[in-house]
C-alpha cells in the first residue's frame, strides 16, 4: 500500500492543506497536503529551509515548544484530528521523533540511553529483556559498548543508539530527520538498509526527511519534494527517481549550465505550478 491509495482505513498520518507559522509572523509551510499509510516509508525531500523539519516537528508536537503553530488546515493521526497536539499526546499515541543531530544523552552510558526509551509521560514503562533484545537484533554493535558513555561513541554508533532507543519505545510512526547527516557512505547504506528491515519486520510506518535523495528514495514507497515550504512534486518513489527534475537537481546528474537555484526554480515552477 502506498500514499495516495484509497483504502478502507485512514492514513496513519495525514496533513490537509497545512499552514505552519512561527512566532505568529513567520510563514514556514504553506498549503502542504501529504500522507503516510500504514507500513509505508515516505520520503520527505528538499533543500535546507524547505520545511521538512518543520513538518515533522508539527506532527510530533515538538514544534509547539519552538513557538510553531498550525494556523490553517488539519493534521490527522489514525483518522483523529491532532492539529497542534502536544508532544505528550503524540508520544502516547505511538509517535516517536528522531531529531536531526543524533540527540543522545552524552553523559549517560549507552545502556542508560536505551533505558530512556522506556519512559513515557515522565513515567517508566515496565522493563523486559525483550526490549534490549529488540535493539540488539538490529544493532548488535551496541551490546559491546553498553558501559561506554554515549559522548565517546562514533557518529555511526550514536545514530544506531538513537534509532534503537526509539525502537524500545515501540512506535507506530517513526519520524526521522536527516539520519544520514555526517555519516560515511557505507554507514549510510547500512543504516538505511536496517531501517527497511525494521519497517518490514516491525510494521512501523516511517517518514524520512533527508537531503540524501538517492538513498532515501531507494528505501521509500512514496515521496514528496518540498521547496520554499510547499510541495512541488509527489509520486511513488520509483517514479520520482526517474523524473528528470529529480535526476538533474537531487541526484547530481544535471547537464544544464547556470546557477542551480535559478534553473531549478524555473523548471519546477514552469512545469508543476
Amino acid at each position: 500500500m502506498t500514499a495516495g491509495d484509497t483504502t478502507s482505513s485512514p492514513p496513519v498520518v495525514e496533513l490537509d492543506n497545512v499552514e505552519i507559522v512561527y512566532d505568529r509572523h513567520f510563514l514556514a509551510v504553506q498549503g502542504v497536503s501529504m500522507e503516510a499509510n500504514e507500513g509505508d516509508i515516505v520520503a520527505l525531500l528538499g533543500p535546507n529551509g524547505a520545511g521538512k523539519s518543520t513538518i515533522l516537528k508539527m506532527i510530533s508536537g515538538i514544534g509547539l515548544t519552538e513557538r510553531g503553530e498550525v494556523t490553517r488546515g488539519t493534521v490527522r493521526y489514525e483518522g483523529n484530528d491532532v492539529t497542534n497536539a502536544d508532544t505528550n499526546r503524540m508520544v502516547s499515541e505511538g509517535v516517536t521523533h528522531i531529531l536531526e543531530g543524533r540527540r543522545s544523552f552524552e553523559d549517560l552510558t549507552v545502556e542508560e540511553n536505551l533505558r530512556c526509551g522506556l519512559y513515557r509521560g515522565g513515567r517508566r514503562l515496565s522493563y523486559s529483556e525483550e526490549d534490549y533484545e529488540l535493539a540488539f537484533e538490529y544493532f548488535p554493535q551496541l551490546e559491546d559498548i553498553l558501559d561506554l558513555k554515549a559522548g565517546y561513541t562514533s557518529g555511526g554508533e550514536q545514530q544506531m543508539l538513537v534509532i534503537a532507543r526509539a525502537l524500545i519505545h515501540r512506535p507506530k510512526l517513526l519520524l526521522l530527520d536527516e539520519p544520514s547527516l555526517g555519516l560515511a557512505p557505507k554507514l549510510v547504506q547500512d543504516i538505511f538498509e536496517t531501517l527497511v528491515e525494521i519497517n518490514r519486520k516491525e510494521d512501523i510506518t516511517m517518514i524520512v526527511a533527508d537531503q540524501n535523495a538517492k538513498r532515501t528514495l531507494e528505501i521509500a514507497d512514496y515521496g514528496y519534494v518540498l521547496e520554499n515550504g510547499q510541495v512541488e512534486l509527489q509520486d511513488p518513489a520509483e517514479t520520482l527517481m526517474n523524473r528528470e527534475e529529480i535526476k538533474e537537481f537531487y541526484l547530481g546528474t544535471s547537464r544544464d549550465e547556470g546557477r542551480y537555484t535559478d534553473i531549478k526554480h524555473y523548471k519546477m515552477r514552469k512545469r508543476w505550478t
